[in-house]
């Protein structure tokens, strides 16, 4: 006699990813939101890894072959999305703007995910004065208006000019220090959670040390959120760098594309009827955060078992595939 296995069958490693994962428990309005925002975001991630493709020029290239391009140019057949003040070309700078974002939301991520998960297990596993230190510097961090933050760190480690890698690394490291704090709180509260479980109880029953505690059993559980902070710290992340290209503090146009500093270059231009030089970086920060936004915000409805299950719950079952009458009257005939 042979009997069915009790466990189910592991799924594939692309079906475990969080967001596949999510489209498929995901119904309705929660579906469409998702949907959305993967396309939006798909399409950002798309454009910045082809953009030497898609752009028709250089994120600097003031001239061609046929002459140096016009300032503050409509639209036309040339430039499909006009000029700016200085001369550039606006679908190139918005093209080549989001690879830049791109490069700055992978550095900056990356440094807060290592920085934060790393002081927020020990903070949590060992408490103590090295618990209470560090609270009270992410407790610090966190009175200072974020923007503000970003910009006397942007000061201090580029001087107001800024190279390319100059410029990302020190946006990346003004939205690092910004962050830091968040996946900090995150990571030791549910490390504290954690250590008081009878399975890290048993750990050290057993004596294993506290590295393979940390690293095998608490590790593994406590880190389960980050792909949502990550969508959400990376629009966070994009409104940061494009708020210091805006207030002058981002990076150099000669030496990469920024769409908060095409902003600050078209605010002359709007009294002029000049529409095309901002309204189109706008459009990319707009939608690229939006999409951002959308996946994560649905993968924080998806994880809550009581808002996913909210369309299913309330839909009514079908009497003829359910196996109950469809008058509750004749329930109790033969």
């Amino acid at each position: 006699m042979s009997t069915s296995p009790l466990t189910r069958p592991k799924q594939p490693l692309f079906s475990r990813l969080p967001v596949v994962s999510h489209l498929k428990k995901s119904v309705g309005l929660q579906r469409g939101m998702l949907i959305v925002g993967v396309v939006l975001s798909g399409l950002f991630i798309l454009t910045s890894i082809f953009a030497p493709l898609l752009a028709p020029y250089g994120y600097s290239q003031l001239s061609d072959a046929s002459g140096s391009f016009p300032t503050q140019e409509a639209p036309n057949s040339k430039h499909l999305l006009g000029t700016t003040v200085g001369g550039y070309d606006v679908l190139s700078r918005v093209v080549w703007g989001s690879q830049t974002a791109v490069t700055v939301i992978v550095v900056s991520v990356a440094m807060s995910l290592f920085l934060g998960v790393a002081l927020g297990l020990l903070s949590g596993y060992f408490g103590g004065w090295l618990d209470r230190i560090l609270v009270v510097v992410a407790d610090a961090i966190y009175a200072f208006p974020t923007l503000l933050l970003a910009i006397v760190i942007s000061i201090v480690i580029s001087r107001g000019q800024s190279s390319f890698w100059g410029g990302i690394f020190s946006c990346a490291f003004s939205i690092t220090v910004v962050f830091v704090p968040q996946y900090f709180r995150v990571i030791r509260a549910e490390t504290i959670r954690l250590k008081a479980e009878p399975f890290v109880e048993s750990a050290k029953v057993l004596g294993a040390s506290s590295v393979r505690i940390i690293g095998r059993h608490i590790f593994k559980n406590a880190t389960r959120t980050l792909p949502l902070m990550f969508t959400l710290n990376a629009s966070e992340a994009i409104l940061t760098l494009a708020g210091l290209g805006f207030l002058g503090f981002g990076i150099e146009p000669t030496s990469a594309a920024e769409w908060g500093f095409d902003l600050n270059k078209a605010l002359a231009d709007t009294s002029s009827g000049i529409w095309w030089t901002g309204v189109f970086p706008g459009i990319a920060i707009v939608l690229t955060v939006l999409g951002l936004t959308l996946v994560g915000e649905s993968i924080n409805d998806l994880n809550d078992p009581r808002i996913r299950g909210r369309k299913r719950a309330g839909r009514t079952p079908n009497p003829t595939t359910a196996g109950t009458p469809s008058n509750p009257t004749e329930a109790g005939k033969p």
